[in-house]
């Protein structure tokens, strides 16, 4: 399991219901499910960070070049940005339980493979290429597993987690490397798989959602995804966030090895132990993570984070070891504001697809930013790189500070199943199409310029759930006679649309309903089906 693509633990047995939750910083470990998979996600992570720590410190061997170093870390982060989305779709249409399995049984497999620059560079990019298909079945998992209140915590629990492992991870990375060799590393992430690959043995599935309708195919659920994000503020808000973030603060991931080798003069053991300073700060910035969260709210922690993280990089090579607690502590003020905004932008039935999406940002800014400061440090020194990126970080903190995140739990996605039942077609017409719904509203002309607005924003909710055109129409003989056009591909979409319609939805459409006629009655619901050829 990748440490740095998987900050989410799966399921074990039977989930609690959801429900207000908010007990504490420790209060996820309450669930069993969570507990056992949070356990075992430690173990693996540990196993995760000493292959960074034996990878990281290989190439310092094989090719000191500061671009060969950087390329390591742009191998593991590559991968998910090419496949992230598209793991996503098989990771909602999916048995998640058996994606995981085999997911993880590759990468222990490619983790004990033999090593030159080349060699190293492909295996990380593999096992950057497993936890692409790991991460985001893992993620859409974790709201299963807590009470909704539950789920800041459970994220920064998460967090936790992942940085106690790299707390003591690099450090035994380096004490195995100088009793055993730098093969030590690669062998004991191989062993760390045995633990997630036991614990989802044992796991008997995840409950998922009835539906009466058809599954969708891998294609239709990749344009879903898409089509979800392109239509949905928050999850693209919470993306800028992340890119802005992590373009710049890859600089020091990439970087650390040649400041322990070259600015600070060291071996494996300082590497480890600066790793191990990262991964201290991290769980304290976790620990503090809840109260945080209630005093400021996630734009403040997110901006705090980044300051603190440019702070870090810039002290690089002056203050290794302090510098390293409060890069850690930074990162993870950030990472988990960004995760728990992006678990609550997202409905189940899209979520490990969003999430995807999500993580192609992270990941896409992080393999990119690992190039270039590669690049920037070949050119002008590592610590010129730092400061350089370090000061990117703090303008990019300013720009995105306005872009506001998700503060809300996500139970504005529950299904409310509020619509009336559509009409009855036999199953086998479920393939046709185009339909398009019509609806028809009266609405007075003081009202109207209020309906329009509230009007739009259904409408970007009839898009996100599937619909690929939406309009609204004005009865050029009958003013004040607005009607809205919703087209689906197939009469099985709009049926999914039914399912997937919202709590936000409803207050939406008593919003619009308020500003109607009301001698008019309620508004007139039409379903028109492409006729036959």
């Amino acid at each position: 399991m990748s440490a740095r693509t998987v900050d989410q633990p799966a399921a074990t047995p039977a989930a609690p219901a959801p429900g207000s939750g908010g007990g504490g910083a420790w209060s996820p470990l309450a669930s069993r499910p969570f507990l056992w998979l949070w356990l075992a996600t430690v173990a693996s992570n540990m196993g995760t960070w000493m292959h960074d720590v034996g990878a990281g410190w290989l190439m310092t061997t094989l090719s000191p070049s500061p671009v060969m170093v950087a390329l390591v870390q742009a191998a593991t982060t590559l991968p998910v940005f090419l496949l992230a989305l598209p793991a996503g779709a098989i990771a909602d249409l999916t048995d998640r339980r058996r994606l995981l399995i085999a997911a993880s049984a590759a990468m222990a497999v490619v983790a004990a493979g033999a090593m030159t620059a080349p060699l190293l560079l492909a295996g990380t990019f593999l096992l950057g290429a497993g936890a692409a298909f790991v991460a985001p079945a893992w993620q859409a998992i974790v709201p299963a597993l807590v009470p909704r209140g539950d789920l800041p915590a459970a994220v920064a629990l998460n967090g936790l987690g992942v940085n106690v492992s790299r707390a003591i991870g690099p450090a035994l990375a380096g004490v195995l490397i100088v009793a055993l060799g730098l093969w030590a590393p690669f062998l004991a992430n191989t062993v760390s798989f045995l633990g997630i690959l036991a614990v989802l043995a044992l796991w008997q599935g995840e409950a998922r959602p009835e539906t009466r309708l058809p599954a969708e195919g891998v294609a239709v659920a990749l344009v879903g995804g898409v089509r979800y994000a392109r239509h949905s503020a928050d999850l693209k808000r919470t993306i800028a966030r992340a890119v802005a973030f992590f373009v710049f603060a890859s600089a020091y991931g990439a970087m650390l090895p040649l400041v322990a080798r070259t600015v600070l003069g060291g071996g494996s053991t300082l590497y480890g132990l600066l790793m191990g300073c990262v991964g201290a700060g991290a769980v304290a910035g976790a620990l503090g993570m809840p109260w945080l969260r209630r005093r400021h709210g996630p734009d403040a922690l997110v901006f705090g984070g980044t300051l603190a993280t440019a702070a870090a990089m810039a002290a690089f090579g002056l203050a290794a070891a302090i510098a390293a607690v409060a890069a850690g502590a930074g990162w993870i003020t950030v990472f988990a504001s960004l995760q728990v905004s992006a678990q609550a932008a997202l409905p189940h039935w899209i979520r490990a697809r969003g999430l995807s999406l999500y993580l192609m940002g992270f990941f896409g800014a992080m393999a990119g930013g690992a190039t270039l400061w590669g690049f920037v440090a070949q050119a002008a020194g590592v610590a010129a790189a730092l400061l350089i990126a370090a000061a990117g970080l703090v303008v990019a903190a300013g720009l995105t500070r306005r872009i506001a995140l998700v503060s809300g739990d996500g139970s504005e996605h529950v299904s409310s199943q509020h619509w009336p039942a559509p009409p009855v077609l036999p199953p086998e017409e479920g393939e046709r199409g185009p339909v398009m719904i019509a609806v028809a509203y009266r609405v007075p002309a003081a009202n109207r310029a209020a309906f329009l607005a509230a009007a739009g924003r259904l409408g970007e909710a009839r898009r996100r759930d599937g619909a690929y055109e939406w309009h609204l129409f004005e009865d050029a003989h009958s003013p004040g006679l607005i009607e809205e056009r919703i087209l689906v591909a197939r009469w099985v979409d709009h049926l999914r649309q039914h399912d997937r319609v919202r709590e936000a939805d409803r207050a939406l459409q008593a919003e619009l309903a308020a500003l109607c006629d009301p001698a008019a009655g309620p508004p007139a619901v039409r379903h028109l089906v492409a006729a036959a050829g």
